[in-house]
């Protein structure tokens, strides 16, 4: 099974990814790692991605998924998948592969990306991210006002893993 955390920058996906692959022993992987050189500026300096801009990369993960699958590789993914045609192209298998969306206010993650250190990604995106966001239907959602923990519990229990 895959199991895709996604959400806007700042929602948690990385941490809350982190602590449910090591809950389920499992490996972890962040999208982010996917991203080409040239994207990576661009998000540094403020700039948001259009679409074409992430079509490289949303294939890159399409093709790590399907490997993965191919695999029975067991595997959380980190990725925001902000948008309902993104998760088309990575959602291969609904039955293996698991949406989960960490949701939360706008304020209480500006605040959170206020305080990270060290990420390519500019605060002055968060809100060009909240525009993009198509809300999935039918994704488990956790909201992420809750600790890290308990999210990933609550994750779990959907899951029934």
């Amino acid at each position: 099974m895959i199991i895709l955390v996604m959400g806007v920058s700042g929602s948690g996906k990385s941490t809350i990814g982190q602590l449910l692959a090591d809950s389920l022993h499992w490996e972890f992987s962040d999208a982010d790692s996917f991203h080409s050189a040239e994207n990576i500026e661009k998000m540094r300096h403020g700039i948001p991605l259009n679409d074409l801009d992430r079509m490289p990369w949303l294939l890159a993960l399409q093709q790590a998924i399907q490997q993965w699958l191919q695999e029975n590789k067991n595997m959380v993914l980190a990725c925001s998948a902000l948008k309902a045609s993104y998760r088309q192209v990575l959602v291969l298998d609904e039955e293996r592969v698991k949406l989960v969306y960490l949701k939360g206010a706008f304020e209480l993650i500006q605040k959170r990306l206020q305080m990270r250190q060290s990420h390519f990604m500019s605060k002055k995106l968060l809100k060009s991210q909240f525009d993009a966001l198509e809300e999935p239907s039918g994704a488990i959602t956790a909201d992420i006002f809750a600790p890290p923990e308990v999210v990933v519990q609550q994750i779990r229990t959907a899951l029934g893993i």
